[in-house]
């Protein structure tokens, strides 16, 4: 395991640079750390930089521009970070082009969070989020092994055929429904049988969706567990204007909904009902605590909804897990925890980011960066 090696790198760190991955959240990662008075660095891909090296320019001190994300694991393009004394702060899209093989085995940077919990986001790895989640005994949803065992109405989540991010996602109330859809679907080109094959097939949850944020602490003795940072839901496309129509309009429509992420917009639960969401987080960093040592480090959030169960009583049912930065851009500004925080650490918390800054900064001024890396 890399973590060794890793830590004994941090000793020598002085002046630390933040280090970020071009796309997803760069921008909420870069507007973070420049606020905590970090020097920070993009890595970027030719061809899909501008955003960074032109309109945000402001917020990066140094660019490296790349032919390829997998070019982050060449020797020389990790020594420049290495002599920035660059801490890289994990995204999805890291995760998702760069590769989970070569962040564990082979990028030997500092990163702030646990790198080995991010391939539990993916369902066909052997400790997946969800097999965490059934050990934590967080509620998840009923899952079926085939289309044959579909006796209700089902959500169907398939990675998408030509976006590694994002997965197509269709509802069907039996086997033949789910067939006839899938087909559809192959045909436009969103799916093909390879993501069909390893599709999660589950009950679709009658709720209020809730994307539930929180950061958790290495640094347990100075800062705490945990501190829950703000809900969010998803914009979506198609789905979006699809659902903008009457419902006898949408029937008119032949075209396969497309499920892509596209936005954010902030939400607020009736505050009775925030405390299972808290346990919930709770059971699930204890296990991951067991499972994957040191545990969660950072950002991380619960995408789920709050629906009655068969005893009629209001329950949170969790759909996935973010093991890293969310990537979504309104919780700072639309989250009234962002006023809590700053009343509890006695300094002005504007993003969730703010808090992954604020560890950093206090593990430096302890010499204790070597607890917060991995």
């Amino acid at each position: 395991m890399l973590t060794e090696k890793v830590r004994k790198i941090v000793e020598d760190y002085r002046d630390v640079t933040i280090g970020i991955f071009g796309s997803h959240s760069a921008k909420e990662i870069g507007m973070a750390a420049k606020a905590w008075g970090f020097k920070t660095v993009v890595l970027v891909q030719r061809g899909r930089d501008k955003l960074y090296t032109k309109y945000n320019r402001h917020l990066y001190n140094e660019f490296i521009v790349l032919d390829s994300f997998k070019q982050m694991l060449n020797d020389e393009v990790q020594q420049k970070l290495l002599e920035m004394n660059t801490i890289f702060i994990p995204n999805r899209s890291f995760a998702v082009y760069v590769g989970y093989d070569g962040i564990e085995k082979k990028f030997s940077v500092p990163i702030y969070g646990n790198r080995y919990l991010l391939r539990a986001e993916e369902r066909n790895a052997e400790k997946n989020q969800y097999y965490l989640l059934e050990k934590a005994e967080v509620r998840i949803p009923k899952v079926f092994r085939s289309p044959e065992e579909i006796d209700r109405l089902v959500v169907v989540k398939v990675q998408q055929a030509k976006n590694p991010l994002e997965r197509a996602f269709f509802y069907a109330a039996s086997a033949e429904d789910y067939y006839r859809q899938a087909e559809e679907l192959k045909r436009a080109g969103v799916i093909n049988d390879d993501g069909l094959r390893r599709a999660r097939i589950e009950e679709y949850v009658l709720g209020a969706r809730f994307n539930a944020n929180f950061h958790c602490y290495a640094l347990k003795d100075i800062f705490g567990d945990f501190d829950f940072v703000g809900f969010s839901d998803r914009r979506q496309v198609n789905l979006q204007g699809f659902l903008n129509l009457p419902a006898k309009d949408q029937l008119k429509i032949n075209v396969p909904v497309r499920n892509e992420e596209i936005g954010h917009f902030g939400v607020t639960m009736r505050e009775s009902k925030q405390e299972m969401v808290y346990c919930a987080a709770e059971k699930l960093i204890r296990i991951c605590e067991k499972e994957y040592s040191p545990g969660i480090i950072g950002l991380f959030g619960l995408q789920g909804a709050i629906a009655y169960s068969p005893q009629d009583e209001l329950e949170f049912v969790v759909f996935d897990v973010s093991f890293r930065v969310p990537g979504d851009p309104a919780i700072g500004p639309t989250s009234p925890e962002m006023r809590n925080l700053s009343v509890k650490y006695g300094v002005k918390i504007e993003d969730p980011l703010d808090l992954t800054m604020m560890e950093i900064k206090k593990a430096i001024e302890l010499e204790r960066l070597q607890e917060i890396v991995t």
